[in-house]
């Protein structure tokens, strides 16, 4: 009786073990997955932000060009000949 006893505790204990298993590993996916969603999302905000930056710079150029090309063709036309 002593022995029975004692295998019906040793498979207890390691059901125990085999679920705490399980949800430490569910815990560690879980973690996981929030990590990798964190990171997907400063990666997002990081190219929305670049992206932002180059849109500036194009148009600022594009304001210089059109104004530069605008007093030289107002140059010429106004130059006397």
């Amino acid at each position: 009786m002593r022995m029975r006893q004692s295998i019906a505790d040793i498979e207890d204990a390691f059901f125990e073990e085999i679920e705490e298993d399980r949800e430490r590993r569910e815990k560690l996916r879980k973690r996981a997955e929030r990590r990798a969603a964190e990171r997907q999302a400063k990666r997002t905000h990081r190219h929305g932000s670049m992206r932002f930056v180059v849109l500036v710079l194009v148009l600022v150029a594009t304001a210089a060009i059109v104004t530069y090309a605008m007093f030289a063709t107002l140059y010429y036309v106004l130059s006397p000949s």
